[in-house]
Formats: C-alpha cells, structure tokens, sequence
C-alpha cells in the first residue's frame, strides 16, 4: 500500500518540530479528514530558507508528506520553495494511494501558507502563485450525510 519512501518518512520525519527562530508559519487543514499541518520557516535576510520544521495530526501519509516538502525546501529561496507542487511531494515519495493524495495538497498548501505569513511579518509583496484558496479535499472515498 505505501511505498519504502512514505514508510520512512513516516517513521523518521525529517524536521519534526517547531523552528524556535521561525520567520514564517504557516497551517492547513481539513476537517473532514481531521489532518493538520504546520510548517514553520526561518528565512535568511537573502530570502533563502535556511530552516524548517513541520507539526502534523493526521496519519502515516500526512507526516510523510510534510516530512519530505519540508525536506524538498530547505536551501530553497522563496520562489524555489513556491514551485513546490503536491505531484512532485507524491514523485518524490514515489506515489500515494489515490485517497491520500490529498495529504501532499495540504503539504503544498501549508508551504505556501508559510510564505504568506513570513511575506506579511517583513512587509513584502506576497508573490503570485502562494495564495491557495479555501478548498475541501477530495478523499476518493464516498461520505455519508
């Protein structure tokens, strides 16, 4: 069902934890799955994200997923860490069972949260593409009313 690479970053999450110093936090998530994730970022004066750290609720692929965006942005400047995609969190963790795909959107979009949130503390224009509109998240699974 996961990949040995989501195995992994589940039971050895790289960057676990909140970045004391942080300059950028971001959270998301989805009510209807329960998961939460916060990633938190120190970016240097050059705009190079020197550190990062997540905090996720939710399951295996939750935590893997925020393991390795935070993995794929470190020493990444801003508008590297913005070209962040959930396909490429997915490639990265070579694939997601289809009703967790979900999980890598919300890694994506908690990235992008981040930057928003170290954009408005240093008074800087928000770049193009790191808004992410309030969506729910498709499962794949049928809900019952």
């Amino acid at each position: 069902m996961y990949t040995e690479k989501v195995l992994d970053h589940f039971s050895n999450p790289r960057n676990m934890g909140e970045v004391a110093d942080a300059n950028g936090m971001g959270i998301v998530g989805n009510a209807k799955c329960g998961d939460i994730m916060q990633i938190f970022l120190k970016v240097s004066d050059d705009g190079v994200i020197e550190d990062c750290g997540f905090k996720t609720f939710g399951c295996g692929a939750a935590i893997a997923t925020s393991s390795m965006a935070t993995e794929m942005i470190k020493g990444k400047t801003i508008e590297e860490a913005l070209a962040l995609t959930n396909a490429a969190v997915v490639e990265a963790l070579e694939g997601l069972p289809p009703a967790k795909i979900h999980c890598s959107v919300l890694a994506e979009e908690a990235v992008k949260s981040a930057i928003v949130d170290y954009c408005k503390r240093k008074g800087i224009a928000i770049p193009e593409g790191a808004i992410v509109e309030e969506h729910e998240h498709d499962h794949g699974e049928a809900e019952e009313e």
